[in-house]
């Protein structure tokens, strides 16, 4: 299907407002759309299921997209334009002249992640995450290692702000991500509902060491803010509580990272006992 392209010359074009504003994402969130911005993650999403609504980009990458880009079926509108001007529009300097505006999906809920769950489950969830970089490389981590649906609790922010879906590197469009106004609820559903076992990210003296921790069966992980971890509500409903070991006078690490380094210790667990040594 042959694309709308509308050459740009001015900022002032009405339609460009979307890319004009990416300093307020909560406005593109209510709107129900969101900015991918950088070659591999506009890319991830041309490649996606979800809805396209535009591309804001120079001649040099349409020339080098334009197949996949032609290849949508919604047909989005193709904005060419010059990389100075896609910068004074944007209002900050750019790496690559690619953009796009997508649809935010349909949250998922706990029950279509598990119909399409391959055993033994393996969940994350979010609670009290509201930097929106650490909550994109959590999803980044979360397809690293094969996490089924990640759970965002209603004091996280919106996983698909501007620099989540950046620092996701484009991995959140692959990722079932379920949206919750009541994260109990759904941490008590996964577990009396379909009997996944919830481990609280908590690094404090009762807890046990990661290593010691039995990942084998199916498992949600729950990992607490930047400030001040998992809410006492959170870590009233998990069965467990397990820490990374850390030498002495350090009492935690980013939640990023530690989210890499405990869900690298699940796979570690499962590929041991299933004879392989590598994630595949």
């Amino acid at each position: 299907m042959t694309p709308v392209i509308i050459r740009v010359s001015s900022i002032q074009l009405s339609e460009l407002e979307p890319y004009r504003t990416l300093k307020r994402p909560l406005e593109h969130s209510r709107a129900g759309f969101f900015v991918a911005e950088g070659e591999k993650v506009v890319l991830r999403l041309l490649r996606s299921s979800l809805r396209v609504r535009s591309v804001l980009i120079t001649e040099q990458w349409f020339n080098a997209y334009r197949e996949l880009i032609e290849g949508r079926t919604e047909n989005p509108k193709i904005y060419l334009v010059e990389k100075s001007l896609m910068e004074e529009i944007v209002g900050f300097p750019l790496h690559k002249g690619i953009m796009a505006i997508a649809d935010i999906p349909e949250a998922a809920t706990i029950e279509e992640a598990i119909a399409k769950a391959i055993r033994p489950y393996l969940f994350v969830a979010v609670d009290g995450i509201m930097n929106s970089e650490n909550l994109g490389v959590i999803i980044r981590n979360c397809a690293s290692f094969g996490v089924n649906a990640l759970v965002v609790g209603e004091t996280s922010c919106d996983p698909y702000l501007r620099r989540s879906v950046r620092s996701s590197m484009g991995n959140i469009f692959a990722l079932p991500i379920v949206r919750t106004f009541h994260i109990v609820e759904e941490l008590e559903k996964l577990r009396s509902a379909f009997g996944v076992r919830i481990v609280a990210a908590h690094p404090r003296d009762s807890s046990k060491r990661i290593e010691a921790v039995d990942f084998d069966a199916d498992c949600c992980l729950v990992f607490g803010g930047e400030g001040f971890g998992i809410s006492n509500p959170v870590l009233e409903v998990c069965d467990i509580s397990a820490a990374i070991p850390m030498m002495k006078g350090v009492d935690s690490i980013n939640v990023a990272s530690a989210s890499a380094v405990m869900l690298y210790e699940v796979q570690r667990q499962r590929n041991s006992h299933r004879g392989s040594s590598a994630v595949s």
